[in-house]
């Protein structure tokens, strides 16, 4: 179903940056309370992160860790949630899963809320890449992927969600947001799309060089 007046494209701009939201052990590891089944998530975004790379586009990861200022400042959001408390600053959940590594020079952001944007220096990151979109990947769909998404719309960018590289706990929220951000927010779209967009950028980056 899709609704008149809404959904409308807005593609994915001249540079976009891949976002990798929250792909941390805390969230892959099975005895993380905090834990999704993201094993497809994962090796969806393995293909994006060669792609990305070969077009020598901007990578940028989040992470969400608190050590005891942190856990102050977001002490509504931990009463809410206690298991964030499994993010210990310096803890293995808060490092980003091994088999999405950051190489070197990929940035890790890290954040004590939901949107990738709020209280970090994401947008100073991706102004200074000269960025006008995003591809947004990551977990959970329903709480920091979909704030992220609105939150790169707020500040000017053109959202894309590769459907295939998000994941939740719940499959009934995972898709009512993917609904909401597709309506709203950003462009939600196949994996195989993307890639395929994605190649023309890799391919323009070999012919310029």
């Amino acid at each position: 179903m899709k609704l008149d007046g809404f959904h409308g494209q807005v593609g994915f701009g001249k540079r976009p940056a891949l976002v990798v939201v929250d792909m941390s052990v805390g969230f892959t590891a099975a005895e993380s309370p905090l834990h999704c089944d993201l094993e497809p998530v994962v090796e969806a975004i393995e293909r994006l992160l060669v792609v990305v790379r070969a077009a020598r586009l901007p990578v940028v990861y989040t992470t969400v860790a608190y050590d005891e200022a942190a856990k102050e400042k977001a002490r509504v959001f931990i009463d809410k949630v206690p298991a964030l408390l499994t993010l210990e600053a310096g803890s293995r959940f808060v490092e980003i899963d091994p088999r999405l590594a950051p190489k070197p020079g990929e940035p890790v952001v890290t954040k004590l809320f939901a949107s990738a944007f709020y209280g970090t220096t994401l947008a100073s990151l991706l102004m200074a890449q000269q960025c006008d979109g995003v591809i947004v990947t990551g977990a959970s769909t329903s709480g920091c992927v979909r704030a992220t998404a609105v939150d790169a719309l707020q500040h000017g960018y053109r959202v894309v969600v590769p459907r295939e590289a998000v994941g939740d706990r719940n499959p009934s929220a995972h898709e009512a947001n993917l609904f909401d951000i597709d309506a709203k927010y950003g462009d939600v779209l196949p994996l195989e799309a993307v890639l395929e967009q994605l190649d023309r950028f890799a391919l323009a980056e070999v012919r310029a060089r």
